[in-house]
């Protein structure tokens, strides 16, 4: 077998600014942003930050493990499973991906492509192919249990190569902020799991591509280019620059680029856009604003406005946890204190309106009424905070700090998993009978195929895309695939802490 080289560089950072500016010659365009040289792209001491071991002892309600629990049980791989056989049924790779149940169905409703929210659903695959190549001892039932078998990791790693195999074009993509929503999900662990040389030159290409959006006039990259509601129309990019808090969340991308690249240029880019949304897109409350609008020539504020909350003064809740998880990865890239305190105060307000409603699963908005004597939920907004919780405790755990933000998110999720999960979907193994020279006619397991019941094709339900008054379109109270990556990520991510185990079904 030829042995080939990777692409992979080395992680550690170089020693002075001018060894990281002579890698960029061949790679990334000359900067026009001041390089901080006391701050390099990436600290070592903040590579694979997790927090210690969690005692065997683990204080938990017996009734509470039991709910987490549906963190890894069949019902949740089965209903990932089931939207993707269907894939790998037809003769050419998707080009359509799920993205939302609607309201009192139980279908997925699919999006082309080039949308937003394309990584997703492959990025659960991934996140299931993570569990079986890490935690395959804690998750897996035995060949010989008895007990019903979940998808071979060859069939998982096929479905994972077969769902992303046309996203990597998106990478190119010139007109949207959403390239780390598009590529991360699936590339990252591609590359991690599999190395995957094109999932990693797709990252590094999405991640130039995304940094053509950012304006040092004002300190941002671009949201979107153009916004139209039955409010107001925004549709002349040389007029306004529209930036969105969801935003921080392609952060991360960069950061991780300018490591792989040696870039100074990707990474003040993201930290001048991090530093840009403190000042501009959070209140003095610690509460957030959906969407500023800038003057392009000037950098000053011309607007600050909702887009899919209740109202332009409104907590919409998935902003929120935007923030929090947001930021939490940009203290985890940079070290800079200021953003860990932000991530801090945006899930202390988080945490505060959410006692204040009375439920532990968040509204759509948290100064929403109810609607038709109903309280509607956002379970996407739960998850992705409780991603950023943990996070945050990480974080703080690693500076020796007390830490409630993990009994937060435990509590937050168990609420969620209580209420908000769809009816079980289970796998059925069909029995084949066979024919050998050696044994005769013998019966062995046959097809592996997911019966979903009569609900929904997401794992979650409760979810809301958009309930803003004025949006072209309104959803509500229904499934949704980022809604289901991010209860994936949380249940990866307290496995990497040690804690998941504690959660599984023995």
């Amino acid at each position: 077998m030829t042995m080939r080289t990777s692409k992979k560089r080395a992680l550690s950072p170089p020693s002075d600014e001018s060894a990281m500016v002579s890698c960029l010659k061949d790679r990334t365009i000359a900067s026009n942003i001041v390089l901080e040289p006391k701050a390099p792209p990436l600290k070592s001491e903040y590579l694979g930050q997790v927090t210690p071991p969690i005692s065997d002892t683990l204080e938990l309600n017996p009734a509470v493990k039991d709910i987490l629990a549906s963190l890894y049980s069949e019902s949740t791989v089965a209903k990932i499973w089931g939207v993707a056989e269907r894939g790998l049924d037809k003769s050419t790779p998707p080009i359509l991906y799920p993205e939302y149940t609607k309201p009192g169905s139980t279908a997925y409703v699919y999006r082309e492509l080039d949308f937003w929210t394309s990584g997703f659903f492959p990025g659960s695959l991934y996140l299931l192919l993570e569990r079986q190549r890490k935690y395959a001892r804690a998750l897996l039932p035995s060949p010989y249990s008895g007990l019903p078998q979940l998808p071979h990791p060859l069939q998982l790693q096929y479905a994972c190569k077969w769902w992303t195999h046309n996203l990597h074009q998106n990478a190119h993509l010139k007109t949207t902020h959403d390239l780390s929503f598009m590529i991360s999900p699936w590339a990252r662990k591609a590359w991690e799991l599999e190395h995957d040389e094109k999932a990693y030159e797709s990252l590094l290409t999405a991640a130039q591509t995304l940094g053509s959006r950012y304006d040092a006039n004002v300190g941002c990259l671009r949201s979107w280019d153009t916004c139209v509601t039955k409010r107001y129309s925004f549709t002349d990019p040389t007029k306004d620059f529209l930036v969105i808090i969801d935003n921080m969340l392609n952060l991360d991308l960069l950061f991780w680029a300018s490591v792989e690249l040696r870039s100074p240029h990707l990474y003040n880019i993201a930290k001048t856009h991090a530093r840009s949304t403190q000042k501009h897109l959070l209140r003095p409350n610690s509460s957030t604003f959906h969407v500023v609008n800038f003057d392009q020539a000037t950098g000053t504020v011309k607007a600050k406005f909702t887009n899919q909350g209740y109202s332009d003064s409104s907590s919409w809740s998935r902003g929120q946890a935007w923030a929090i998880i947001g930021f939490a990865q940009t203290y985890g890239w940079t070290g800079d204190r200021s953003f860990l305190e932000t991530a801090r105060s945006c899930a202390d307000y988080f945490l505060k309106r959410l006692e204040e409603s009375g439920n532990a699963v968040p509204p759509w908005d948290f100064d929403a009424p109810n609607e038709d004597g109903k309280r509607l939920t956002d379970t996407s907004a739960a998850m992705i905070a409780c991603c950023g919780l943990l996070l945050l405790h990480r974080s703080l755990t690693s500076l020796g700090e007390q830490s409630l933000y993990l009994d937060a998110a435990l509590r937050i999720l168990s609420s969620v998993c209580a209420t908000q999960l769809s009816p079980p979907a289970k796998f059925v193994t069909s029995k084949a009978e066979v024919e050998s020279v050696e044994h005769g006619k013998s019966s062995e397991d046959g097809k592996l195929v997911v019966e979903m019941g009569d609900g929904e094709e997401t794992i979650l339900r409760g979810a809301t895309i958009n309930n803003y008054e004025f949006a072209p379109r309104r959803w509500a109270d229904h499934g949704l695939v980022y809604a289901d990556y991010y209860f994936l990520m949380m249940g990866n991510l307290l496995l990497e802490m040690g804690i998941g185990e504690h959660f599984v079904a023995k």
